[in-house]
């Protein structure tokens, strides 16, 4: 039996227009340095990135090595040209709950970014992230498109949640307070 002791990350919003737009500006200005941000954060393991990444987000059909192809959930319905391009999405490792909590909500760059999204994306009738526990293996983009979904059709459970309804390694219901500490 695998023994889960960290937490696996994904993002994902649709931008109001594709990238190299205006109205997306401030948004791609802030990726690279927020992704150099979320590096830094204690409790950070790794990040989604293609072998041949050269500084800019994944493209459809884009090879990520051990973390597979990149996908997108089925909610994504807008263009899939470098041209037409409209999603935004991250897939991380982390390990524990709480480090990852503390750089959402603390880190700086984030935390600014988190504060403009309405200026940038789409109003989500989908989950914008989901998290889950996972070993020691990477977890995947078809994976992490599957942990949206699931959250999205069944809300928050042990094998997809979010921080407002976070589950233990066990499987067990627990609260986060605002200081990244869990409260059981």
């Amino acid at each position: 039996m695998t023994h889960l002791h960290r937490v696996a990350f994904t993002t994902f919003a649709v931008m109001k227009e594709p990238y190299g737009s205006a109205v997306t500006k401030g948004f791609e200005d802030l990726t690279e340095p927020t992704f150099e941000e979320a590096e830094r954060q204690p409790g950070f393991v790794a990040r989604a990135t293609s072998p041949d990444d050269e500084g800019q987000d994944t493209n459809f059909g884009k090879d990520y090595g051990p973390w597979g192809e990149f996908d997108v959930p089925r909610f994504y319905v807008w263009g899939r040209t470098e041209e037409t391009d409209r999603r935004a999405s991250t897939l991380s490792v982390w390990e524990d709950l709480e480090s990852v909590y503390s750089f959402v909500y603390s880190a700086p760059l984030h935390r600014s970014a988190l504060r403009q999204r309405h200026d940038w994306f789409v109003r989500p009738e989908w989950p914008s992230y989901a998290i889950w526990w996972i070993g020691d293996e990477t977890p995947t983009w078809k994976d992490a498109c599957r942990r949206l979904e699931k959250l999205h059709d069944e809300g928050p459970t042990p094998a997809s949640f979010t921080f407002h309804d976070p589950f233990t390694a066990q499987g067990e219901p627990i609260e986060l307070i605002k200081s990244g500490r869990k409260r059981s």
